[in-house]
């Protein structure tokens, strides 16, 4: 590999990146000459490697790269424009070395001190005492025989005394190892942080041997996690709402009424203990860059992540204030444990405000009289409207996405106090909060669903549609 390539990566990793590295190079490179590498100088590394031949391909430093989260040096690896081709013959990173990784990543420091103290006498006071990070203790670990890739049980109990969601961790990579008997197990390592972390196991079985299917791990661990979404931080998260009202072409027209909906989600969200941020009038660039730079943002500290868009739209999209499209896709991908992965195993909310289509809902049954009835009460409605485009959302884990309609429909906006679908949301969320009953988020949608779908809007209907992904209950309350 180019020898500038490398030192330009040299020059852009921290030292704690290199020891992280090092610590990742374990299992393809001895320990005592990865100890030999001066703090800080991944050049001494990257000659150990080629000295194994493991820089002859790119995918191996990629993979390293990838696990330390330091993407951005990826594109100096290039050579052409092609993408470097993956074979049964290239290096692959130990699955037991990226989880360790992990939870150091996911370790603070009073689990730490949790760690030390509870290896105190396993491991001698030099042992502890000389260990910085979570790694370095690993490293102890590894040398007293307490850790290994087939015995990963003493961190497992000691992981348990203090931290579930890290204890997570491990019990699955210890379900993933190699079963006793000669089958074939092929583990990929599928999320990129410690808390629910999950591996995929194939096993090929020999003649006459029973093969065991998912639900005999899940079994084994479902104990673990706790039922609902834990939210013990102050604040909660971040909600961020992109509103989108002044537009510059001459298709979509301004969207009157909808600062009453950013004042509403901004208050509501406020009194459930998030940090609200409210974006006006972002083009279809600007939108993309702001989730881009969200996306960035470190969530350990946080619980949730809460995303709102108000504007026009179409099925599968919204637009931005200069009539560009940005796909449902688009909004929700870099949010994915891939790319936010301090967000993983943490409830990720959308509320989309925005047409799905140029259909209208239908009833079959005449509803009655209801005070937001425009033909009673005067009001103006509009539609958030644009014309029909078909777009396909991918899913990933504890996502879950609030559509103000379903597809091929509109959704109708007050000019004078806001859309249907936020404010009734905003509406049910104080309910629920309020109440000594504990909603999970989609009993209080359900109620949403309900009481839009009661309505009479410009002698049309409206049916708001969740979609999920969540694997736990979240149940919102007021903590402002």
């Amino acid at each position: 590999m180019d020898r500038l390539k490398l030192s330009r990566i040299d020059e852009e990793l921290e030292s704690s990146e290199v020891a992280a590295l090092c610590f990742l190079c374990c299992d393809v490179v001895s320990r005592k000459r990865l100890e030999r590498v001066s703090i800080g100088d991944a050049k001494q590394l990257f000659l150990r490697l080629e000295e194994k031949g493991l820089l002859d391909n790119p995918v191996f430093l990629s993979q390293l790269l990838h696990t330390i989260r330091r993407a951005d040096l990826l594109n100096l690896l290039e050579t052409d424009s092609r993408q470097p081709e993956e074979t049964d013959a290239s290096p692959v990173l130990s699955t037991y070395r990226v989880m360790l990784y992990r939870i150091y990543e996911d370790m603070t420091e009073e689990n730490l001190k949790n760690m030390k103290f509870l290896l105190n006498g396993k491991l001698g006071r030099r042992q502890i005492e000389a260990s910085d990070t979570a790694l370095d203790l690993f490293a102890e670990m590894e040398k007293a025989g307490l850790l290994s890739d087939t015995d990963v049980n003493e961190l497992l109990a000691t992981l348990r005394e203090f931290d579930q969601q890290l204890a997570l961790t491990v019990q699955l990579y210890k379900n993933s190892m190699r079963p006793p008997h000669s089958h074939t197990i092929t583990v990929i390592f599928v999320m990129r942080r410690p808390r629910d972390a999950i591996f995929y196991c194939f096993y090929s079985a020999d003649e006459g041997e029973s093969v065991h299917t998912d639900a005999e791990i899940s079994r084994e661990t479902s104990s673990l996690p706790n039922e609902d979404y834990a939210l013990t931080h102050i604040p909660r998260g971040l909600c961020v709402v992109i509103n989108n009202e002044s537009f510059r072409g001459l298709e979509l027209s301004n969207r009157g009424g909808t600062q009453e909906d950013a004042k509403a989600l901004r208050k509501v969200f406020y009194s459930l203990g998030f940090d609200v941020v409210i974006h006006d009038n972002l083009t279809a660039d600007d939108m993309r860059h702001k989730l881009k730079e969200l996306s960035r943002r470190n969530y350990s500290n946080e619980d949730a992540l809460v995303v709102c868009v108000l504007s026009h739209g179409e099925q599968g999209c919204v637009f931005g204030t200069d009539e560009k499209k940005v796909s449902l896709r688009e909004l929700t991908e870099p949010f994915t444990s891939k790319i936010a992965p301090t967000l993983t195993g943490k409830p990720k909310l959308f509320f989309i405000q925005a047409c799905q289509g140029s259909g209208y809902q239908g009833g079959t049954v005449p509803c009655p009289p209801r005070p937001r009835n425009e033909e009673e009460v005067g009001e103006t409605f509009e539609e958030d409207a644009g014309p029909v485009y078909g777009e396909t959302v991918p899913w990933d884990a504890d996502f879950l996405l609030g559509m103000a309609t379903v597809q091929e429909c509109k959704s109708f906006r007050n000019t004078s106090t806001g859309s249907i679908y936020i404010q009734e949301l905003c509406k049910q969320l104080t309910r629920s909060a309020e109440s000594s009953e504990r909603d999970n988020i989609l009993d209080v949608l359900t109620r949403v669903n309900r009481e839009v779908g009661r309505g009479v809007y410009l002698s049309r209907k409206q049916m708001p549609e969740p979609k999920y992904t969540l694997t736990k209950r979240l149940v919102l309350k007021f903590v402002r």
